[in-house]
């Protein structure tokens, strides 16, 4: 096992590294994380200032948010190939019954790639759900608009999954709203797909208990940081764009002084 690179950033409850995620986390302990939650490149290059997210208010007749590109980073043909190595890594760190939660797209072809991030994880992992986010009216696209993502849920063995909730009320959807989740349309000072932080936060309370490690190995700008600062929990993000990267210890930093 090769030795870990120096964190971009540390504190007591964070550490953060910039960094390929792949090799930070083939040097990383066994069975040293309680939680995945992360949200991978889904292979679509994404905010090339070609595509309609790039120009999703100009499609809309609105004014548009960035005037310039924002690529993500691996998010073209080689993204499936990251995300299932990315599965065997995790698989390794991972204790136990514990989950891994990876937001993906939802809708259908001509690349469905819910389904085939679905069939990879059962593949490395035991697949469990597809969370559906319903992000409400009126989404992207012009026919069946995508008003929906998801989050796939997987745990490493086949014993019953880490679950912290009695109430037998938690259901496969997330409406609007539900659990203080609401969209976010990124403006310039977000990463290009942003998650709210009460996302992330839902299924971290689900799935951990205060003061376990949780790791995000496509960090963007530290949503799933924040929510784990505001939950108890330690956190271990990986992030190979310098910019986000430093975005987020900046975040993360003044949250964390906050508390």
């Amino acid at each position: 096992m090769n030795e870990l690179p120096k964190p971009f950033y540390q504190s007591d409850r964070v550490t953060i590294y910039n960094a390929d995620c792949l090799a930070v986390l083939a040097s990383m302990p066994d069975k040293c994380a309680d939680m995945f939650f992360t949200d991978p490149p889904y292979g679509h290059n994404n905010n090339n200032n070609g595509d309609l997210i790039a120009n999703r208010e100009k499609a809309l007749g609105q004014k548009k948010v960035a005037d310039v590109a924002r690529p993500i980073l691996n998010d073209g043909e080689e993204a499936d190939g990251i995300f299932l190595l990315f599965l065997y890594r995790a698989k390794r760190i991972l204790k136990d019954s514990c989950c891994c939660c990876c937001c993906c797209c939802g809708g259908g072809g001509p690349d469905p790639m819910f389904a085939r991030w679905s069939l990879a994880m059962d593949r490395v992992m035991t697949f469990r759900q597809q969370v559906v986010w319903d992000k409400g009216p009126i989404g992207m696209g012009w026919q069946y608009r995508r008003s929906t993502e998801c989050v796939l849920v997987a745990t490493k063995g086949k014993k019953s999954m880490r679950f912290f909730d009695d109430s037998h009320k938690i259901e496969n959807i997330i409406r609007p709203g539900m659990h203080g989740i609401k969209k976010i349309i990124p403006s310039k000072r977000q990463h290009p797909t942003e998650k709210p932080v009460a996302l992330p936060a839902f299924f971290i309370r689900l799935h951990s208990q205060p003061g376990e490690t949780v790791v995000d190995p496509f960090m963007g700008h530290g949503s799933t940081g924040s929510a784990c600062l505001k939950l108890g929990r330690k956190f271990i993000g990986i992030e190979l764009d310098s910019d986000h990267c430093q975005k987020a210890a900046e975040r993360l930093q003044k949250e964390e002084a906050a508390l």
